[in-house]
């Protein structure tokens, strides 16, 4: 077989080898029954088990209780910036900002209704997630809306904000399923599949069915949560392959001990990277706070840019792609999610001690 690179993009991102090995041996005639889960009629008896047992074996993993409604939705994260305001906030919310993509769900929100900015790290180029204490929150707020993962800026929050009584929502698109999280201290969860479940095209949304409520009639069809929740995401035609991929992720998932195990992994692959790095006297450093710092997305930086292009080019060349950081910040960012095998991090330390002796 094809000798294949460790791709260290942000998303879309690297898939499990098994999976995608999986994907191919049924990708000409799925089951052998002569199509593939592309040509599929997703009104079909197939599919319909397909994306239910996808549903089943999300749930297994996170322990999602019959009082959630998980929908398989298109339009990425970004869509879910105005469908959660358009179906959830009463006329005011809180938002936590930590980066690009919290600044961009607040963006949508103000269409809606009015935006209570309950803490910003901004004025720190958001090198690290607000504390507890500096939380400026409302109790009568519709929700409190956080990202969990900044992939841009390499910080993640390590635990729930709290929030009392508020529900809580979240944009959990880069760190989806890395670790175990108490589904039931969240009132909503979107994420894009394309980082850490499967490839570009489907968005989950987990929403407590008690919220649907709130979601007014008047709404154009396609933007109400209840509508696809009665309809089983299945209301338009579904992102049919990306949902069957991700299907065979939580399978993968399930399967390799569930995401305690998972999470374990995911310690130990970046703490390899993050302590060589603390080792170099600055050769190369962290953009993240310690104590914030991503396990999903490395971010550094080498002492000047033309070493730091230099490495980028050597680096690819030697068969590591996507270590270049967000064009809006620059940099270097290693995503390693939970897909990314553990002898890449190795491999990848390897070169940069080796890059560092020469320069």
């Amino acid at each position: 077989m094809e000798k294949r690179i460790y791709n260290f993009s942000a998303g879309p991102a690297v898939l499990p080898e098994e999976v995608l090995l999986e994907a191919q041996k049924d990708f000409y005639s799925y089951k052998g029954q002569g199509l593939s889960v592309m040509e599929m009629s997703h009104r079909s008896k197939t599919y319909d088990n397909i994306i239910k047992e996808a549903e089943a074996d999300l749930r297994k993993l996170l322990d999602i209780g019959d009082n959630y409604s998980v929908l398989f939705l298109q339009g990425g994260a970004t869509l879910q910036f105005s469908m959660v305001p358009l179906n959830i906030m009463q006329s005011k919310a809180d938002y936590i900002v930590t980066g690009s993509w919290s600044k961009k769900a607040v963006k949508e929100a103000k269409r809606v209704g009015t935006v209570n900015i309950a803490a910003s790290t901004e004025s720190e180029n958001f090198i690290r997630i607000p504390k507890q204490e500096e939380l400026k929150l409302d109790p009568e707020a519709s929700y409190v809306h956080f990202t969990s993962n900044n992939t841009i800026f390499g910080t993640q929050f390590h635990n729930e904000p709290e929030v009392g009584n508020v529900p809580l929502v979240c944009d959990t698109s880069s760190d989806m399923l890395h670790k175990k999280i108490d589904i039931n201290k969240y009132a909503l969860i979107y994420a894009g599949a394309q980082k850490n479940m499967g490839p570009s095209g489907s968005t989950l949304v987990i929403v407590r069915k008690d919220l649907l409520e709130r979601s007014s009639d008047d709404l154009h069809t396609y933007l109400n949560y209840k509508i696809h929740a009665e309809k089983e995401s299945l209301y338009n035609t579904p992102p049919t392959f990306s949902v069957y991929i991700m299907g065979l992720v939580f399978k993968w998932l399930l399967n390799m001990g569930g995401l305690d195990k998972m999470y374990e992994r995911n310690l130990a692959k970046a703490n390899v990277l993050y302590d060589y790095m603390d080792s170099t006297d600055g050769f190369y450093k962290g953009t993240a706070a310690k104590e914030d710092r991503s396990l999903m997305n490395v971010t550094f930086r080498l002492p000047n840019e033309d070493l730091e292009k230099k490495l980028i080019a050597e680096a690819t060349e030697k068969g590591f792609i996507g270590l270049k950081g967000h064009r809006s910040v620059g940099g270097l960012r290693a995503s390693i999610y939970n897909a990314f095998p553990s002898k890449g991090v190795d491999d990848l330390v390897e070169f940069m001690k080796d890059f560092k002796a020469k320069n």
